[in-house]
């Protein structure tokens, strides 16, 4: 006969896990950078709540999460406003609770209460959280686990509505041109599913900011960066060639300005930009309504 003298501790319901991510991620605020091991045993008990968090969210490999305490925790995690705390945490937090985090982040999104998504109405009621996971790109060591998080949020049409008209999605001009390549090229992901996911929400930012996005677009394409300039080349005629925004592609292909720089990658040394050119080139020379200033120039000799 066997004898234990600890008895297995009792798994914390939704409500006791809910209080316990929440407290953990607060007492972070307590902890300073000279109290190493104070930190440290802090983020150990966050990993640690991260790790039940998605266990319950996702279940073990072997038996499947309950649908009731899925629920249950979405709507006390709403409640005791620890998404904030998920957010504004996430520069201090380890890769271990980062990981963890963003693989929950999309199941919580996705939960759906009384036909209310309780987690997108937090998000919609405090929409600067938003602009935090924007800046984070400046951020590179979680920069990517934001970038995750963000493109979770902009399969959402009101949330992403809200990014493509928010003065932080003019920083997306810069970090896809960042130094790091990683980085960068994640910051186009995010800046792409912007520009692609909702036909009617881009439609209408591109008609009330057309000049303002088409200056900073215009540098895209004339980067000195051969992945830049091939990469905007090719989702410019991805977003402009899409049916809600035909009012736009006729706008675009009456200025010359516009002409000019597809002609001159036309002339680009890779086949690749040359080929996605062409592409948008051809529907300025198809264009029935040619005002006299393209004509005149589609004319000049090479």
């Amino acid at each position: 006969m066997s004898f234990s003298f600890f008895k297995p501790s009792r798994p914390k319901t939704p409500q006791e896990l809910a209080r316990a991510i929440k407290d953990s991620l607060m007492a972070l605020d307590t902890i300073t950078v000279a109290e190493v091991k104070a930190l440290d045993k802090a983020l150990e008990e966050v990993e640690k709540n991260f790790v039940t968090m998605r266990l319950m969210l996702s279940g073990d490999g072997e038996a499947e999460p309950n649908v009731e305490q899925v629920l249950q925790l979405t709507i006390e995690i709403c409640k005791e406003d620890v998404i904030a705390l998920f957010i504004h945490k996430l520069p201090i937090l380890g890769w271990e609770a980062r990981k963890d985090l963003v693989h929950c982040w999309s199941i919580l999104l996705r939960q759906k209460i009384d036909s209310i998504y309780c987690c997108l109405q937090y998000m919609e009621n405090h929409l600067e959280l938003l602009d935090f996971l924007v800046v984070c790109y400046d951020n590179k060591e979680i920069a990517l686990n934001c970038g995750n998080m963000l493109r979770e949020c902009i399969k959402l049409p009101s949330l992403a509505k809200y990014i493509l008209e928010s003065p932080s999605f003019e920083l997306f001009f810069k970090y896809v041109e960042l130094p790091n390549f990683d980085v960068a090229s994640d910051a186009f992901s995010t800046f792409k599913d912007l520009l692609t996911k909702h036909s009617t929400a881009v439609s209408e930012f591109l008609t009330a900011h057309y000049d303002e996005f088409f200056e900073q677009y215009e540098k895209l394409l004339t980067s000195a960066n051969y992945v830049t300039r091939r990469q905007s080349l090719k989702l410019l005629s991805e977003f402009l060639l899409e049916a809600p925004n035909s009012h736009i592609m006729k706008r675009y292909i009456v200025e010359v300005r516009h002409l000019k720089i597809m002609m001159m990658l036309l002339k680009d040394s890779s086949k690749n930009i040359q080929i996605s050119a062409f592409h948008i080139f051809k529907v300025f020379v198809a264009n029935p309504n040619k005002p006299r200033e393209t004509k005149s120039y589609l004319g000049k000799k090479p």
